[in-house]
């Protein structure tokens, strides 16, 4: 713990996909008593492994990793479900005597842990359902014209092809009857659960400047994904009848072009573009957050040099 009065530490370390957080992470536990708490939306389930990145059992046998493995596919995991096993595993980390390591790419999880949440519903599959069909019947258009009606503020927000954030914008109102903008004006306005944290979050960014560089990587790390297993791993949750192309697991990139291929909508070459081209552009969402994020340390590509930056950053404010 550190010296009264001040709050605890926690080194946040984000970055896109493919830009090679988690082997720096490796590199600060081998070089610093930290433990690493993993933020990310779809390593948190059993059964996804490949696709996910998660590191091989003998890797995490070596480097721990919090926050992995610890929901079904079949039970959607909220960020507000997060941001309450985040604190509770930093606080654990943290009475050890160790310096909490969160690493992942989704922002939304990074967010919520240093802003808190408005109070807002859990997910409700009948309502969803609702939606769902309304897009069967009329197109996700429909939908959005829909939430231009109850909320503009989203809709303006929200691209008509986004069915996620679209579902998710109307469920909201469908379920509390107010819009949700309004939640997250509330949020701003200090109505969050949580007005702070007992501790200090430092952030730190992995930067990929060659656009063209991160998007070989995504490429050939698909590959190796389909090479160790990807497809018999998806034919697995495909066979399994709680599960469908609507939960988010499901819905996560690789999964989803991959389970539609099982579905016969698309053929393995298409299954393999579709697949790189979400990928790419899930990490061009995680650039456009880092952009707008504040108090944010800017890391080099090179690993020694990031590792070096980190530790530096620690012994300083250890002083």
């Amino acid at each position: 713990m550190s010296e009264a009065g001040k709050k605890p530490p926690v080194i946040c370390l984000l970055g896109p996909t493919a830009a090679g957080k988690t082997a720096l992470a490796m590199e600060l536990v081998d070089r610093a008593d930290c433990e690493i708490i993993s933020v990310d939306s779809a390593q948190v389930y059993r059964g996804m492994d490949i696709g996910t990145g998660k590191p091989e059992p003998k890797l995490l046998q070596r480097y721990p990793h919090r926050l992995i493995d610890i929901a079904d596919p079949a039970e959607p995991y909220s960020a507000s479900e997060f941001r309450s096993d985040a604190l509770r595993e930093i606080e654990t980390v943290t009475r050890s005597g160790k310096l909490p390591l969160l690493v992942g790419g989704t922002m939304l999880y990074f967010k919520a842990l240093r802003d808190g949440l408005a109070d807002m519903p859990d997910a409700d599959q009948s309502v969803r359902t609702q939606i769902e069909a309304m897009a069967a019947e009329s197109g996700w258009q429909a939908v959005h014209a829909r939430l231009s009606e109850v909320d503009p503020e989203a809709a303006a927000r929200i691209h008509p092809n986004d069915p996620q954030r679209l579902q998710r914008a109307l469920e909201v109102y469908m379920l509390t009857g107010e819009s949700l903008s309004s939640h997250h004006q509330k949020e701003k306005n200090g109505s969050a659960e949580f007005a702070g944290i007992p501790f200090d979050l430092h952030f730190f960014a992995i930067q990929v400047h060659d656009r063209g560089v991160l998007h070989e990587r995504i490429a050939v790390r698909f590959q190796q994904m389909l090479e160790q297993g990807l497809v018999d791993e998806v034919r697995a949750l495909h066979s399994r009848p709680d599960l469908n192309e609507s939960l988010p697991s499901i819905k996560s990139v690789g999964y989803k072009q991959v389970w539609q291929y099982l579905e016969g909508e698309l053929d393995y070459d298409g299954m393999v573009e579709r697949s790189i081209i979400a990928t790419r552009q899930l990490a061009k969402r995680q650039l456009t957050w880092l952009r707008s994020w504040p108090d944010l340390r800017q890391l080099g590509e090179s690993p020694a040099d990031s590792v070096d930056s980190i530790l530096n950053y620690v012994d300083s404010i250890s002083i």
